[in-house]
């Protein structure tokens, strides 16, 4: 599919995991990729950027339109995870996540709508969550920063009907990524662990990175014009299907 040649996507926290999954499909189907990352030295096309801070999210965008001639789609993906019940993390905590993962969104599109509203063909997709819809356990922190993603993601969609500019997110199940390998790994028994998180999803496997790469691509795509204010999942089930214990 060519379905983004001529288009430049920027993705953020795009040098791994869904991001880099996300990156790379689009890169494929034609989209000239800019990856916005702390880390970006596997990206082809990378830009450092800490979506915490202002000033380097703004010159980080600013880069990449001067580079690649605009903007045309923008994937909100950069975020951190936090484990715990209400009480597990203090303040400090609380607004660190929900700096990176709420305001981080806004910071990025913020810095890009001048450019998304020269776009025929601007989307934005962000990266949300199953938690911000199903009560996990010990995931207070992370799910709150995700429904507020979720309400973001419908209001933005609402905002900017007028400049042309869909916007819609993508809600993964339990992926496997290098950050859920990381959690996994620090868990008492990893193997155990791993089992457990299968088994919560109805299908009996995790998400791949790809699976949700491809749903982000979906709702970027030019050929998805009707399509804003969504929510997608890519969860194996989870949030919908309630089936019988299996034997």
């Amino acid at each position: 599919m060519t379905d983004f040649a001529g288009l430049t996507a920027v993705v953020t926290g795009g040098a791994s995991g869904i991001g880099a999954a996300a990156a790379a499909i689009l890169a494929d189907r034609g989209a000239d990729v800019a990856v916005l990352d702390l880390d970006p030295a596997g990206a082809e096309r990378g830009f450092r950027c800490d979506v915490s801070d202002d000033g380097e999210v703004r010159a980080a965008i600013e880069a990449v339109a001067a580079q690649l001639g605009g903007i045309d789609v923008l994937v909100n993906n950069a975020g951190i995870g936090a484990a715990g019940d209400v009480a597990a993390n203090d303040d400090a905590e609380w607004h660190r996540v929900l700096d990176v993962n709420v305001l981080g969104m806004v910071r990025t599109t913020r810095a890009a709508l001048p450019y998304l509203r020269r776009s025929s063909t601007a989307a934005v997709v962000n990266t949300c969550s199953v938690a911000a819809w199903a009560g996990l356990p010990n995931r207070a922190l992370y799910s709150a920063s995700k429904g507020a993603i979720l309400a973001l993601t419908l209001a933005m969609a609402t905002d900017h009907l007028d400049d042309g500019i869909r916007v819609n997110c993508v809600c993964p199940g339990t992926a496997d990524t290098p950050w859920v390998g990381r959690l996994l790994d620090a868990a008492d028994d990893p193997a155990a662990e791993r089992a457990a998180l299968r088994a919560r999803q109805p299908m009996g496997r995790l998400v791949t990175a790809a699976e949700v790469g491809h749903a982000i691509a979906y709702l970027a795509s030019p050929l998805s014009g009707s399509t804003t204010g969504t929510a997608l999942a890519v969860d194996g089930g989870m949030y919908g299907l309630r089936p019988r214990p299996r034997a």
